[in-house]
C-alpha cells in the first residue's frame, strides 16, 4: 500500500470561507483514491494540490489543453523521471477552480464539500492513469469514483442532487 503525502496550497482566499480544514479533507480523499485506484502501488508517493480561482485555471487550461475557459479540476501527471531514485514517487499536481466548482455544485444541487471531494478523487485518478475517453474507461473510472466517495461517506457523485 502506498503512503501518500498530500501537499495543499490555498491561493484563492474564498476557499477558506467554504471549507474547514481543506488539507485534511482533500488529503483523506486523495489517500482513499490512491488506496483504491492503485492497489499495486507501494512506498512513498506525493501529490501537490492548489486551490485556485477561475482566472488562473483558465490560463492553465489554455496553456496546457488549448481551451480558453476555466474547468473544475486540472490534473498534471508527473513524468516518471521527475522522482529521485529511492525517493518518494511524485504522482503530479491538481489545480481546482473555486468559482466553477461553486457554480457546478449549485447547478447539480450537491453540497460544495461533496463536489470538491469528488473532483479531488477524479483528479487523483487521472494522475494514476485513469481516463474517461471511451465508454469502458469511463465506466471503470466512474465506478472507482463511486467506491471512493461511498467509502468516505458521501453520496454517489453521478446521481442527480
Amino acid at each position: 500500500m502506498a503512503n501518500l503525502t498530500f501537499s495543499l496550497r490555498v491561493e484563492e482566499a474564498g476557499w477558506k470561507k467554504r471549507l474547514k480544514a481543506p488539507a485534511r479533507l482533500l488529503g483523506a480523499a486523495a489517500r482513499k483514491a490512491v488506496a483504491l485506484g492503485a492497489q499495486d502501488l507501494s512506498g512513498k508517493v506525493e501529490i501537490a494540490a492548489l486551490l485556485s480561482c477561475d482566472a488562473e485555471v483558465k490560463t492553465l487550461n489554455k496553456l496546457w489543453r488549448g481551451k480558453a475557459k476555466p474547468t473544475n479540476v486540472l490534473s498534471f501527471p508527473a513524468l516518471p523521471e521527475s522522482s529521485p531514485p529511492g525517493g518518494p514517487v511524485f504522482l503530479g499536481d491538481l489545480v481546482l477552480a473555486l468559482e466553477t466548482i461553486e457554480r457546478e455544485a449549485a447547478q447539480q444541487k450537491k453540497s460544495f464539500e461533496a463536489h470538491v471531494v469528488h473532483l479531488t478523487v477524479h483528479g487523483v485518478l487521472h494522475l494514476l492513469g485513469y481516463d474517461h475517453l471511451d465508454g469502458d474507461q469511463a465506466r471503470q473510472m466512474e465506478g472507482l469514483e463511486q467506491d471512493v466517495m461511498e467509502s468516505l461517506g458521501y453520496p454517489d457523485p453521478y446521481l442527480e442532487g
